[in-house]
């Protein structure tokens, strides 16, 4: 069931496939109003606006200038979030020594800079309205960086940083926390490490203490804890839902 007009909004960056749309899904079956940004596949976006309830606005967030406008849209067309979740992301994996000026420039403008430019351009009315939470979501190589990811774990590395630093500027108003999922049953994760063949995936399970990758649905539970008022005490923190497979 679609929430109603007077339901609060909530915005989710690559929110239309993967994890991003484990965590729409679950914004919208608490009751927000939800708008996901996607970056190019429209027919997956309104495959995913239709079956689960979301509005959707393509943008690409890489593009300082269209994410700004899109920020636009969603305060004039939809109102102020409640929830904003910097959730979109790529990779670009190449040796450190043969990645170009372009593979470093795109991972940092869509790690990094994204949640800073749609931060700053919604927080204002967020503010304004006195409430509001901001997930920004990480990544566990911005934590233990791994070889030919060097722009991936920069980036990862300093949106942990850039939610330190929202949540003490942001604060009280606005709590800012940072959701660090580890392997998680996605499309994209089965391609990267071969999971679809038995002995790669008995691998990554030998690493994982709970002997299982998360389902999109475990990293939309952390959502729902960090977005509900059993965490109305806690900013400025990192949730790692990795299964144990890296103990910081």
């Amino acid at each position: 069931m679609r929430p109603g007009p007077c339901a609060p909004l909530a915005v989710v960056t690559g929110g239309t496939r993967g994890i991003g749309l484990a965590l729409s899904r679950r914004l919208v079956r608490l009751g927000y109003r939800t708008v996901a940004l996607y970056r190019h596949d429209t027919q997956a976006a309104h495959r995913a606006a239709t079956a689960h309830h979301l509005d959707v606005i393509r943008a690409d967030v890489a593009d300082a200038n269209a994410l700004r406008t899109a920020a636009h849209r969603i305060l004039t067309e939809h109102g102020t979030p409640r929830v904003l979740v910097n959730n979109a992301g790529i990779n670009i994996d190449r040796p450190f020594l043969e990645l170009s000026v372009s593979d470093w420039q795109r991972v940092l403008d869509t790690n990094l800079s994204a949640p800073f430019h749609l931060t700053q351009a919604l927080a204002p009315a967020m503010l304004a309205a006195g409430a509001g939470t901001v997930v920004n979501i990480g990544a566990t190589t911005g934590i233990r960086p791994r070889a030919n990811g060097a722009n991936y774990s920069a980036a990862k590395a300093g949106l942990l940083h850039l939610t330190k630093c929202l949540a003490l500027e942001l604060a009280p108003a606005i709590r800012v926390n940072c959701l660090i999922p580890g392997m998680t049953e996605t499309d994209e994760l089965t391609t990267r490490y071969r999971l679809d063949h038995p002995q790669h995936r008995a691998a990554v399970l030998s690493e994982i203490p709970q002997r299982r990758i998360a389902r999109t649905d475990d990293i939309a539970d952390a959502l729902e804890y960090l977005v509900g008022p059993l965490s109305s005490y806690v900013t400025g923190q990192k949730l790692i839902v990795d299964g144990g497979q890296f103990m910081w």
